[in-house]
C-alpha cells in the first residue's frame, strides 16, 4: 500500500500550517532526507524533509493551500514496486489522532519534545470509522451509520459498495437523534467577542483594505488576549542610569582587533539574566501543579518583523559573555526577520526583553509571554535631571518596566529583582566579573 505523507506538527504549538509550496511533483523519485515540501507556521517557512523513499504517487493538497490542519493527509508515496494502479485502493483519510494523555498534577518538562504520532491503522479505533469520502457522503444522504456496516475496503475501509450492499438489504439506518438539550444561560460569556469586518459600523467608516490575518498574526492575537485576560500582571518600573555603561560599552567596541559590536540591549541581556540568577524566584513559570522554577537562564529578546513579533532566544545567557551575547544576538535577529529560525530557537524561553527605546519611547508596559513569569520593558535613554550629593546634574537615564505574573512572583520579589538589575547597570563592571 502506497505511504502516507501527513501534514507534520513543526512544533509543540502547531495545529495547522499553509502549504507555502511543493518542492516535488508527482512521478519525482525521492529519498529519505530530501526536501519535498515547505510548510509556512505562524512564525517561520520550514522545509519537510522525506522520511521514506519512493516515488511521489499523488499530491492531494496543493501548494498554496492555507488552514491545513497537523496530521492531513497531503500526498501518497508508493513503494518500491508499485505503480499508479495501487493508488485506486489506497486509504485517502487521514489517520485517527492518537488520545490525549490523561492530565496529572505534575507539570510536563517544557522542553520535552513531543513524540511522533503514528499512523493508524483502517480500521475503528474509539469511535473513528474508515470510509472513503464518497461512501461518507452517500451514507449521510441516505441516513445510514457507518457503525452498523462493514467494510471490505483495504484494511477494512466502507466504500461504495459497502453502502449499495446496505442500501439494497435495507439495512444500517441511523437511529434518529435525541434533541440536543440547551445550555442554560450564563451570566458571563465564556469567550470575548471578536469584530467581524461584516459589522455593520464598518459601513459607516471611510474606505479601508481587508489584510487577511496571516497564522502569525492569528498566533499572537490568540496568546495574548488569553495572557491580558488570564495573567494577574501587575507592573514595577525603575529609571537607571546608564552612563557608565555607555562608556564601558565605547571602549570594548574600540578595542583593537575587536570581532564584535555590543549595543546597550546587550548589556541589558546580561545585565537581566544575572540579576536573574541571583534572584532565581523570578525565573519561574505557574502551572496549575506547580511553580516550575527553572535551572538556567532562556532570555527571549522581542523582534520586529513583516507582519509581527517574534521572539528568538539566546540560551544560557547569564552564562555568556558580552561579546557571544551580541553576536548570537545580532544572528538571531537577522534570521528572525528572513523567517530562517528553527522551532527551538524561537519557542520556550524563561524571561523575555522587550526594548522600545529606539523609537524615542520613554516607558511602556509589556503583556507577559506566557508561560513565562515575567517580561522586562525598555525605554529610551535620554539626558534627564538628576539629584546627586544634594546637587542638580545631568545623567543618561534609562525606565526599565518589569511586568509579572502575580500568581507567581510576589512584589517583594519583583522590587528584589529589579534591586540587583540597577545595580549592575549603574555599576557595569560587575558583567565582567
Amino acid at each position: 500500500m502506497p505511504i502516507q505523507i501527513l501534514m507534520p506538527a513543526l512544533s509543540p504549538t502547531m495545529e495547522e500550517g499553509n502549504l507555502a509550496k511543493w518542492c516535488v511533483k508527482e512521478g519525482d523519485t525521492v529519498e529519505s532526507g530530501d526536501v519535498i515540501a515547505e510548510i509556512e507556521t505562524d512564525k517561520a517557512t520550514m522545509e519537510v524533509e522525506a522520511v521514506d523513499e519512493g516515488v511521489i504517487g499523488k499530491i492531494l493538497v496543493a501548494e498554496g493551500t492555507q488552514g491545513v490542519k497537523v496530521n492531513e493527509l497531503i500526498a501518497l508515496l508508493l513503494e518500491d514496486g508499485e505503480d499508479e494502479s495501487a493508488l485506486e485502493g489506497a486509504d485517502t483519510a487521514a489517520p485517527a489522532p492518537s488520545a490525549p494523555a490523561q492530565a496529572t498534577d505534575a507539570p510536563a518538562k517544557p522542553d520535552a519534545a513531543p513524540a511522533p504520532t503514528p499512523a493508524a491503522p483502517s480500521t475503528e479505533k474509539g469511535d473513528r470509522i474508515f470510509s472513503s469520502p464518497l461512501a461518507r457522503r452517500i451514507a449521510a444522504q441516505e441516513g445510514l451509520d457507518l457503525k452498523a456496516l462493514s467494510g471490505t475496503g483495504p484494511r477494512g475501509r466502507i466504500v461504495k459498495r459497502d453502502i449499495d450492499a446496505a442500501l439494497a438489504a435495507g439495512t444500517g439506518k441511523a437511529t434518529p437523534a435525541a434533541p440536543e438539550a440547551k445550555a442554560a444561560p450564563t451570566a458571563v460569556a465564556s469567550e470575548n467577542k471578536t469584530i467581524s469586518v461584516d459589522d455593520p459600523i464598518f459601513k459607516l467608516l471611510p474606505d479601508y483594505d481587508a489584510i487577511p490575518n496571516s497564522n502569525m498574526r492569528k498566533t499572537i492575537a490568540k496568546r495574548l488576549t488569553e495572557s491580558a485576560r488570564d495573567i494577574p500582571h501587575f507592573n514595577l518600573q525603575v529609571d537607571v542610569e546608564i552612563d557608565k555603561l555607555m562608556a564601558l560599552r565605547k571602549e570594548l567596541n574600540s578595542r583593537d582587533g575587536a570581532d564584535y559590536k555590543i549595543s546597550v540591549n546587550d548589556f541589558l541581556v546580561k545585565a537581566t539574566s544575572l540579576a536573574l540568577t541571583r534572584v532565581p524566584d523570578c525565573n519561574v513559570a505557574f502551572t496549575d501543579g506547580a511553580i516550575l522554577k527553572f535551572k538556567r537562564v532562556d532570555m527571549a529578546i522581542a523582534v520586529a518583523v513583516e507582519g509581527g513579533l517574534i521572539t528568538p532566544i539566546i540560551k544560557d545567557a547569564a552564562s555568556k559573555g558580552l561579546a557571544t551575547l551580541a553576536n548570537e544576538a545580532k544572528d538571531l535577529a537577522a534570521r528572525a526577520r528572513d523567517g530562517k529560525l528553527a522551532p527551538e530557537e524561537y519557542q520556550g524561553g524563561t524571561f523575555t526583553i522587550s526594548n522600545l527605546g529606539m523609537f524615542g519611547i520613554k516607558s511602556f508596559n509589556s503583556i507577559i509571554n506566557p508561560p513565562q513569569g515575567g517580561i522586562l520593558s525598555v525605554g529610551a535613554g535620554e539626558q534627564r535631571p538628576v539629584v546627586k550629593g544634594g546637587a542638580l546634574a545631568v545623567a543618561t537615564v534609562v525606565t526599565l518596566t518589569l511586568a509579572v505574573d502575580h500568581r507567581c512572583i510576589d512584589g517583594s520579589t519583583g522590587a528584589a529583582f529589579i534591586k540587583e538589575l540597577k545595580a549592575l547597570i549603574e555599576d557595569p563592571i560587575a558583567l565582567m566579573l
